[in-house]
């Protein structure tokens, strides 16, 4: 999920590592706990598979070059305008630099096969959640095939709490009652978003 994550916000923008963790942190919820000791080496394998290159800045800000000193005749003027010129001098420091990350082309179709692939993440609210920020990358044919599958899910999620709910209503108090009731209210009202979400598909809408 993280390489899909990763390769979602890069297609939008190229990114340095702060960058990048920041933005996966403000953009998706998901992912808000992401860490540079995941973020970098996630990066390092997609950078090894061709997905993700690496364009090196230089931080360092070079001093404009001096004026040339006028030649006046007089040794002791040319060396008073020589020393006004010069600059003060500072402590050596290395040149300053930044990796900034980029989808490369073939990073494009890993993204691609990531989002459309087939898998059990409908039924992982994070990778759901996850497919979903990205979906507008999808063809309509495969968005909504995304939003039944998840729906069907959540259908048959719905009837197995409600069967173990009545074989295990009289043993509950009503502190675990009042919280089973609210994941079935909110399992419904998921249910409710994604036949709103499938009917806008099937009229060719398109929330992008």
């Amino acid at each position: 999920m993280l390489e899909l994550a990763i390769l979602g916000v890069l297609k939008e923008q190229e990114l340095h590592g702060y960058e990048l963790k920041k933005r996966l942190t403000d953009a998706l919820g998901a992912f808000s706990s992401v860490s540079f000791g995941s973020l970098y080496p996630a990066l390092a394998r997609l950078e090894a598979a061709g997905a993700v290159r690496v364009v090196i800045l230089n931080g360092a800000e070079e001093p404009p070059p001096a004026p040339a000193v006028p030649m006046t005749g007089s040794i002791a003027g040319e060396a008073a305008a020589f020393r006004a010129r010069r600059p003060p001098a500072r402590p050596a420091r290395p040149s300053r630099t930044r990796k900034v990350y980029a989808i490369t082309p073939h990073g494009e179709r890993v993204f691609e096969e990531l989002l459309e692939a087939e898998s059990t993440s409908v039924d992982d609210d994070r990778a759901f959640n996850l497919k979903l920020a990205f979906c507008r990358h999808l063809p309509p044919e495969r968005r909504l095939g995304l939003f039944e599958q998840r729906r069907a899910l959540l259908v048959d999620r719905l009837a197995k709490a409600r069967t173990n709910h009545r074989s295990r209503k009289e043993r509950m108090d009503l502190y675990t009652q009042s919280l089973v009731d609210h994941g079935t209210e909110t399992t419904e009202a998921d249910i409710s978003w994604l036949d709103r979400l499938i009917a806008l598909e099937r009229k060719g809408g398109d929330l992008s």
